[in-house]
């Protein structure tokens, strides 16, 4: 998985989201092969509630949401995002009608009628509410910000989303040293901290 997707996944976890990453999108040609069109960066879904705290024997630490994010905690938040070494800019198979209709089915079952309606919509602001009223996004991740000054679209800087990991990490030190993540951009943000600490 490339680095910088590696790190917007992570984050996404943080926020309470479930991902794909560099989701394949296929091709069936006249000749019956199948080719990789492009790929989306990352899928996310969000639902409502994600991170709440539960009454328990346990006792459990609500981690606070990026406000960056600007997630609506009353929606199921979908994202379809683009992460960029360089600016936050969407590319041309970000904004093509066919990768996001094959992102949106991806989501789910939803006819030809509402998609299409969703699309227009995502393509105009950058973000679509489903009939169900389900939000649906477009996001882009990069290191620099997007060469227009407006778009239709949010983004998010990748030094923003380091620093709210290490904020997160650092305010959930005590939980946040004894775990064993399978996750190489957490855990290695973890064993920076413990570095920098010099615990183990």
């Amino acid at each position: 998985m490339d680095t910088a997707v590696g790190l917007v996944e992570s984050y996404l976890h943080m926020n309470g989201y479930f991902t794909v990453s560099e989701y394949p999108v296929l091709e069936l040609l006249d000749s019956g092969e199948v080719r990789t069109v492009t790929d989306v960066d990352v899928l996310a879904v969000r639902f409502p509630g994600a991170g709440r705290l539960h009454e328990g024997k346990m006792n459990r630490r609500i981690i606070e949401l990026d406000p960056a994010l600007h997630v609506d905690r009353e929606r199921i938040d979908l994202i379809i995002g683009e992460v960029k070494e360089g600016r936050a800019d969407l590319n041309e198979a970000a904004r093509d009608r066919e990768v996001l209709h094959a992102a949106l089915h991806r989501f789910g079952r939803a006819d030809e009628a509402t998609v299409d309606v969703l699309i227009d919509q995502l393509l105009d602001r950058g973000e679509a509410i489903h009939p169900a009223g389900v939000r649906v996004r477009l996001m882009s991740f990069g290191t620099r910000p997007p060469k227009q000054v407006r778009v239709r679209y949010r983004w998010l800087l990748m030094g923003s989303i380091m620093s709210h990991m290490h904020r997160v990490i650092e305010e959930n030190w005590t939980a946040a040293r004894t775990l064993q993540s399978k996750d190489p951009v957490l855990a290695m943000l973890i064993l920076q901290q413990k570095a920098v600490r010099g615990e183990t």
